[in-house]
């Protein structure tokens, strides 16, 4: 089960104007399941994103970045469950081409107009006839109250869905956030392996959204780590529908740009935390923060190491302090000038080593006491600068082996 991640409840998601969702069962994959969305948005909506750097990229992700690269105005967003379309050559691309075609029908704009996202299975063609068949139930389902069933129709193998809304008070004008992700496995960042859907009822210009959406997710979702391993069709969009009737955020040095820049990236911190905590096969979260480096790219560069390292996690899922595996982690990051001697780690409160080893008053009832826990800090103080970074994480469970040597099937 997740770590301490309840299911979001209906009421608590706060709808946004000008975002209504629509779900449909299409029967991508498997039957009697949603796996369709649609997202709407009104014409004057500004749209900004993140995608996957993996070079292997989706179909879904090269035409949406296709579409965005022709600077019109984004109307809609296609989402289905179940199949990747990545690795699918030329097919795929007519496919994901197909897919906007028949949004704009029946939303009556262009093709240009729709961003396709695509989340499952790689190497498999997209069942184009099926989504397309689903697509008239996606419109009629169209409201804006509707995000949690948006929430639960981009699922794959999470077991809850995650969602999150926030209100801040802007300019004398109540601005609302509400924010959905799915991510479970094959999480890893550049930019962690998910799909997120953030919008606003705020007004900002596209260069401030782009910037705020880079900004949110540097912060959030390319701090997370589960397996390791960057997907195929990562993406984070942010939507501004302006429909709130405060001033138009511009200028990214503004007191209004960093307030909404932080609520922005609070939701979504909620939401790439709650990939974690719903990592395939988790029992654990931990929070990895490495303090005191010279700076930003040394501290992540560690905590990444510990982060993935599946020694270090596999101990934590058996509550078991081996915690030289750690010391061995910081010791491979790759941190050439690194003094061992002059380092500290911490499990929580515990004092784990110093000086180049085992700290002389660390006990190992002590560690166990911290390793039965479901959320565990690891700090790691380097002692040679100002810098920080946190990376979060999980645990490996046999439940993860599991679920993935039986993914397809």
């Amino acid at each position: 089960m997740p770590v301490n991640l309840s299911p979001p409840l209906a009421n608590a998601l706060l709808p946004i104007k000008g975002v209504s969702l629509g779900i449909a069962e299409a029967h991508i994959k498997k039957p009697n399941r949603k796996d369709l969305l649609l997202i709407k948005l009104n014409p004057q909506a500004t749209v900004a994103g993140v995608f996957t750097q993996n070079k292997f990229c989706a179909a879904p992700v090269m035409v949406a970045l296709e579409h965005l690269a022709t600077n019109a105005t984004i109307r809609a967003f296609i989402i289905n469950t179940g199949n990747a379309n990545a690795g699918t050559g030329e097919r795929g691309m007519i496919a994901a081409r197909a897919t906007c075609a028949e949004v704009a029908a029946l939303l009556d704009c262009e093709a240009t107009q729709v961003l396709p996202f695509s989340t499952g299975v790689i190497m498999e063609p997209l069942p184009l006839a099926k989504l397309v068949a689903g697509l008239p139930g996606c419109v009629a389902d169209l409201r804006e109250d509707n995000w949690l069933n948006a929430a639960t129709a981009i699922m794959t193998t999470d077991i809850v869905a995650k969602a999150v809304s926030r209100q801040i008070t802007l300019g004398g004008k109540i601005i609302t956030i509400t924010g959905i992700a799915k991510g479970s496995g094959m999480i890893h960042p550049n930019m962690a392996t998910m799909l997120g859907y953030i919008a606003t009822d705020a007004n900002v210009a596209q260069p401030a959204l782009q910037a705020m959406v880079t900004n949110a997710c540097n912060a959030s979702f390319n701090c997370i780590t589960v397996d390791g391993d960057t997907s195929t069709n990562d993406a984070l969009m942010l939507i501004a529908t302006g429909m709130s009737d405060a001033e138009i955020i511009g200028d990214m040095h503004s007191a209004e740009f960093q307030q909404l820049q932080a609520a922005i990236t609070e939701v979504s911190v909620v939401l790439a935390q709650a990939i974690v905590r719903d990592g395939e096969g988790a029992t654990k979260f931990m929070t990895i923060d490495v303090v005191a480096g010279k700076n930003e790219a040394e501290c992540k560069q560690i905590a990444y190491a510990i982060a993935r390292s599946p020694l270090i996690k596999t101990a934590f899922f058996a509550s078991d302090p081996n915690l030289g595996r750690i010391l061995a982690a910081i010791g491979y990051a790759g941190i050439d000038d690194l003094d061992v001697q002059r380092l500290k780690v911490y499990l929580d409160d515990v004092l784990v080593a110093e000086n180049g080893g085992r700290a002389p008053s660390y006990q190992e009832t002590d560690g166990q006491r911290v390793m039965q826990q479901s959320d565990i800090t690891v700090r790691v103080e380097l002692n040679r600068g100002a810098a920080a970074a946190t990376v979060w994480t999980c645990d490996f469970s046999y439940d993860y082996v599991k679920i993935n040597a039986s993914y397809r099937s």
